[in-house]
């Protein structure tokens, strides 16, 4: 059985990748534990409800956003973009889409 098999046991999918739901704090963990077994060096995000002022907390796998926390408030803490400054001229990704490609870079042929 595959991980969105084992996670529609107890979520709903709401959109591909998406799962909503509301468990236990211990199905919670073993359902996190077996997230990271079977998603290996993929990314997952969990968000969850936690005994805090926001009322939710979050678990990280192999994300470049990281909890952090600000004055008693998780925030996700993502990567710097690229200075404005930086070079726009950068050639179409092999492994993108023909139509993922003409979004990004316009109609070239």
């Amino acid at each position: 059985m595959g991980l969105r098999g084992h996670l529609t046991h107890w979520l709903l999918e709401i959109s591909p990748g998406v799962f909503v739901g509301n468990v236990t704090a211990r199905v919670r963990d073993l359902m996190w534990s077996r997230v990271t077994e079977l998603v290996r060096t993929g990314r997952a995000i969990m968000v969850h409800r936690a005994d805090n002022e926001q009322g939710l907390g979050f678990k990280v796998h192999h994300h470049d956003w990281h909890p952090v926390d600000f004055d008693g408030i998780q925030l996700m803490l993502r990567p710097a973009t690229s200075s404005p400054d930086a070079d726009t001229t950068t050639t179409p990704s092999t492994s993108w889409s023909t139509a993922g490609r003409r979004r990004r870079y316009g109609n070239r042929r």
